[in-house]
């Protein structure tokens, strides 16, 4: 092509903008390779019987076509072979992986050629998402955290594979009584679970100590799942059926399925990307240097149009082959506005109005150096963008613990004050928040802690009287950690939770626990069963929340069902909602939260009102009691009331 191409110029995009599927396809008819590399002058495919060490069997060119394509068909059934390409352009030569790839050997050096069908696990076309659930209530859990405890009950074989995902009774060290994994989220109430990076990511060797641990947010390879979690990393397939297997065994135990996915960056700049098409996929700053909002060291060009695609294809791929319900976006800030639209709509335009949920991060970790005009998917963003994209309450989540500037910073459960509007602000899930955008708390996911930053239970430490114990689990920061999560659940907007967050779960005071040891980040499955009441309040207040209109309602005019706001004591509020909707048990809630350390009595208005739960148990609307004229509020803790 000559000198490199102004790739942000509507003419590179007019000429080269390519629509067809990219990537290899294989099925007993034949095998065929495209590949996009508009500034490559030369593409040689290269084929191998293994993904990792072996010689180069043969050598193909493949042929340009038009719009930057390079193709090449054989009639062969080329299943189960590895491959690689080698790019010339602008006079070097370079070898990759095929960014398109669906499957690929040990680290995700070499691509896969790989029969999509003979992968389905049985049962697999007959697989479909549970029924959508009343409310929407999302459990975040790593793969191997989830499942590393010896404790968990799972063989040792499977501790943080897929397989783990697929058991249905695993019980506390084997003992036949008390649930674990699959089991105790069955029995938790959560509705959907979203699992941390699970395509392939690169801080973890595959082939090496099955103890490593990354989160994972390093993407190497975006389409093929991760190897580490696969009993068998080596073989390209393995880890392609045991995904599948997870998902449908979710699927099976009535969860939806969201995939935590990270679009804004690479795990290193000189990705399979970078090394297609140089240039074209990241951001660089006016004097060439790359962009670096991810904090990671570089930036994908969202707004541009084939880097887009990518995404966008991406996502669709995900959505089709491995049945994935939802989508939640890593530094959604990054991305462009426009892009997010599009994802939507076309979730929306192949399985229907808001079937697929959309969620983010609505910031970055600095500036990026986005195409002059591009409006990104960030808290300004989110005024143009489409009411089913939700964006993470960070405001909500400070109001109630304290904020992140400090591990001392404190919110109202823990001591920090009272602003009462701030909580109906919380309540209302963003809603009619000018500073944001947000229209609806269908933009909005509540949360109190997630795998960034401290769990919720380590704040409250961290926050209360030293020496800070993070193992003990003391009467008076259970109380604070209820009246966190009654207050989360009374809130509008897609609920969150971190896994462990409702048994006290601890990273021992360490804020940033991405590539700590398991010790550190594995979930104690005894801890969970020590804490049965706190899980058990929980539980209460997941199966409550199903059962309030008023607190579910997504539209835009939800945020007017908060009637009345009032503050009757210090360090103590009252908020009245509507709750009429169909089938609704109760046309009024009465929400009290209280942090004070003395209890408070507060009048009722008028009506016949019936305690749905305190600050002991989320189970009272089971069998609620009339409440009396006035109500009793104790030290730290929360009433939420329903009218008949």
């Amino acid at each position: 092509m000559g000198q490199t191409p102004d790739f942000d110029s509507p003419a590179f995009r007019e000429e080269y903008h390519c629509g067809q599927a990219l990537g290899s396809f294989c099925s007993p008819k034949g095998t065929e390779f495209r590949l996009w590399a508009p500034t490559a002058r030369a593409v040689t495919l290269r084929l191998y019987a293994q993904g990792d060490g072996g010689a180069c069997l043969r050598q193909i060119p493949l042929s340009r076509q038009a719009r930057g394509l390079w193709r090449y068909a054989t009639a062969e059934d080329w299943d189960g072979l590895y491959y690689d390409y080698l790019i010339a352009v602008d006079g070097a030569t370079r070898s990759t992986a095929d960014p398109y790839a669906r499957s690929c050997g040990l680290n995700g050096a070499r691509s896969m050629v790989l029969d999509l069908a003979r992968t389905d696990p049985e049962g697999w076309a007959e697989d479909k998402a549970p029924p959508p659930p009343p409310e929407t209530v999302i459990y975040e859990l790593h793969v191997k955290d989830f499942s590393w405890d010896p404790a968990s009950g799972v063989p040792e074989a499977y501790r943080g594979k897929f397989k783990a995902l697929c058991l249905e009774d695993t019980t506390l060290r084997g003992d036949g009584e008390h649930p674990t994994c699959l089991a105790y989220l069955r029995r938790l109430g959560v509705t959907h679970v979203q699992l941390m990076p699970v395509f392939d990511y690169g801080s973890v060797d595959e082939g090496g100590d099955p103890a490593q641990f990354n989160w994972g947010y390093d993407p190497v390879n975006y389409n093929v799942p991760e190897g580490s979690y696969a009993t068998d990393p080596r073989r390209g397939e393995v880890r392609v059926r045991e995904m599948k297997e997870a998902v449908r065994a979710l699927h099976k135990n009535g969860l939806r399925v969201i995939m935590d996915v990270v679009y804004n960056h690479t795990y290193r700049p000189d990705s399979w990307l970078e090394r297609t098409v140089p240039g074209y996929y990241y951001r660089h700053d006016a004097d060439g240097a790359l962009s670096d909002g991810s904090g990671c060291g570089n930036d994908l060009a969202s707004e541009r149009s084939m880097c887009g695609q990518y995404i966008l294809d991406s996502v669709l791929y995900w959505a089709e082959e491995y049945h994935i319900d939802g989508f939640r976006f890593d530094l959604m800030g990054l991305l462009d506005a426009p892009l997010m639209d599009r994802i939507r709509q076309a979730l929306d335009g192949r399985y229907g109005p808001g079937e697929k949920l959309m969620l983010g991060e609505p910031w970055s970790a600095g500036p990026t150096a986005a195409r002059a005009g591009t409006v990104l998917a960030d808290k300004e963003g989110l005024a143009q963008m489409d009411l089913g994209i939700a964006a993470f309450c960070d405001s909500t989540r400070d109001a109630v613990k304290g904020g992140l500037e400090s591990a001392e910073a404190k919110g109202f459960v823990n001591g920090g004050g009272l602003d009462a509007e701030r909580l109906a602000d919380c309540v209302r899930g963003w809603a009619l928040w000018p500073e944001t955008g947000v229209r609806a708390p269908s933009q909005t996911v509540s949360y109190l802690s997630c795998h960034d930053d401290w769990t919720l239970w380590d704040k409250l430490v961290l926050t209360g009287k030293e020496p800070h114990d993070f193992e003990t689990c003391p009467p008076e920061l259970l109380r604070q950690n209820r009246l966190a999560a009654a207050m989360l659940f009374t809130c509008q907007g897609h609920l969150f939770l971190l896994s462990g967050e409702e048994f006290a779960r601890t990273k021992r005071g360490i804020k940033n626990t991405y590539r700590s040891p398991l010790s550190v980040n594995r979930l104690d499955w005894s801890r969970a069963w020590e804490n049965r009441e706190l899980v058990d309040y929980y539980r209460g207040l997941i199966g409550l929340r199903k059962l309030l209109p008023g607190l579910r309602d997504k539209s835009p005019r939800a945020g007017e069902r908060v009637l009345s706001v009032a503050s009757p004591a210090e360090d103590c509020a009252v908020i009245v909602l509507d709750n009429a909707g169909e089938g609704s048990r109760w046309d009024r809630l009465f929400l009290a939260y209280s942090a004070q350390e003395d209890a408070v009595s507060l009048p009722l208005p008028a009506g016949q009102w019936e305690v749905l739960a305190d600050g002991a148990s989320g189970f009272l609307w089971q069998d609620p009691r009339p409440a009396a004229e006035a109500v009793t509020l104790p030290p730290v803790s929360a009433l939420i009331l329903g009218r008949r």
